[in-house]
């Protein structure tokens, strides 16, 4: 533990900052996820509905700074891949 006060402060706010993005990220997963066993079960409809509900999640996580804009755009772009070639 730092003895420095603004030390004290900082280990606090990256703890804070790091469960933000650590719940912001398993939210990305989970959409991924969801997405992808469309795909594979070969649903259509649904992998469509679940790459428009992982791509808002990708948006928002790279809009408050947890992914770099170029890597949500990779994600993005491997998703709609792999429900465009259902």
């Amino acid at each position: 533990m730092p003895n420095i006060k603004s030390s004290i402060r900082s280990v606090k706010t990256d703890a804070e900052r790091r469960a933000k993005n650590a719940a912001v990220k398993s939210q990305i997963r989970t959409a991924t996820r969801k997405t992808v066993e469309a795909v594979q079960a070969g649903a259509v409809e649904d992998a469509k509905k679940a790459l428009v509900q992982a791509t808002s999640v990708i948006d928002k996580a790279a809009s408050k700074g947890v992914l770099h804009k170029n890597t949500a755009a990779r994600k993005k772009s491997n998703l709609a891949a792999k429900v465009n070639a259902l």
